[in-house]
């Protein structure tokens, strides 16, 4: 297996960030074979198909690094890289700009949704991002690609460029890469409303839990969270119609590598007067030294930065070859 995975350089990551995609990366790094790879990278080249100011991408860049080395990114087990250090991203991405079509693009949703009606306002980079995502994946020859419900398109549109770059010019050098869905991935929702995915961009701190926090702050977080007035079900059945409830009881299953099930069947029959206690305890416990890694990280910044480029040297040797085959194919290596 080659696995594939990027990850936009916002900075300040949270609990659902955790749970929900690097946790799961961590899982696959541990589970690679002797012959997989594992390349994760800094997406900061995507960042910028909106605006951006200058030193916060790059302060950005760096703190997302050490949060994945944090969380338990091996930079001799996997490669973790930014984009920028590794050009063949970007002259692929003109490459296969020759193969993707103006109607594929206008089909993808997360352009609709992100250009609004202001589509003739947006940047060129915003619409073509696309073809940069499936420039990344099939410049490693990616057999398998993380993915969630939102990106599932993004996917379809790199396998069909590379299928369609394969017949134009004869050869079968680019693999199609599969979607990897992980099971284990948990949805996790804002601590202050049940119906609405944890975000960084949720103006109340309090509704979610971000790595950096203090364990004091950790713990006023979750007994504050929204909950109800019944008490726990003794099945996973009887969480439908709670969001918060089920929310609560989703993030301790995941810190706590059990299932929901298991959750209920330990807690069942009490009130969140118990269960918020036990959930901070646990969420402290986990989250605890990854914070304090994070904080040794973040005080020598250099060190991160020379991890990037030890990953990037790594890349860009996987990388420079597929993109001399893409240009021979094309007719540009003479």
């Amino acid at each position: 297996m080659r696995v594939v995975s990027g990850i936009q350089p916002t900075g300040n990551l949270h609990l659902g960030n955790y749970l929900g995609a690097i946790k799961q990366w961590v899982a696959m790094q541990d589970a690679m074979g002797e012959d997989d790879v594992c390349l994760f990278f800094l997406a900061d080249l995507h960042a910028i198909s909106l605006p951006v100011v200058p030193s916060e991408l790059a302060n950005a860049t760096v703190e997302m690094a050490a949060t994945l080395l944090a969380c338990g990114i091996d930079p001799d087990r996997s490669v973790l890289f930014n984009q920028t250090r590794v050009p063949a991203h970007s002259e692929l991405t003109w490459l296969l700009n020759g193969t993707a079509r103006m109607g594929w693009l206008n089909r993808m949703t997360q352009w609709k949704d992100k250009a609004g009606k202001n589509r003739e306002g947006s940047s060129v980079a915003l619409f073509d991002y696309p073809v940069l995502q499936a420039a990344d994946v099939l410049l490693y020859q990616a057999t398998h690609v993380p993915v969630g419900e939102d990106q599932k398109q993004h996917l379809e549109l790199a396998r069909d460029i590379a299928a369609k770059f394969n017949l134009d010019f004869g050869t079968e050098l680019f693999t199609l890469p599969e979607p990897f869905v992980s099971k284990a991935a948990p949805r996790i929702m804002s601590l202050r409303d049940g119906g609405a995915k944890m975000s960084k961009s949720d103006p109340s701190d309090a509704s979610r839990i971000n790595l950096i926090d203090s364990d004091d702050t950790i713990m006023a977080k979750i007994k504050k969270a929204k909950s109800d007035a019944d008490v726990l079900p003794g099945d996973v059945a009887g969480l439908e119609g709670r969001p918060e409830a089920k929310n609560l009881v989703t993030i301790y299953a995941a810190l706590s590598n059990v299932t929901p099930g298991d959750v209920v069947a330990q807690f069942g029959g009490r009130g969140f007067g118990q269960f918020k206690p036990a959930l901070a305890d646990l969420a402290v416990a986990k989250l605890g030294p990854i914070r304090e890694r994070l904080t040794t990280l973040l005080d020598d910044r250099a060190a991160v930065a020379r991890a990037l480029e030890h990953g990037a040297e790594k890349a860009r040797a996987l990388a420079v070859p597929i993109l001399r085959a893409a240009q021979q194919a094309i007719g540009l290596q003479v």
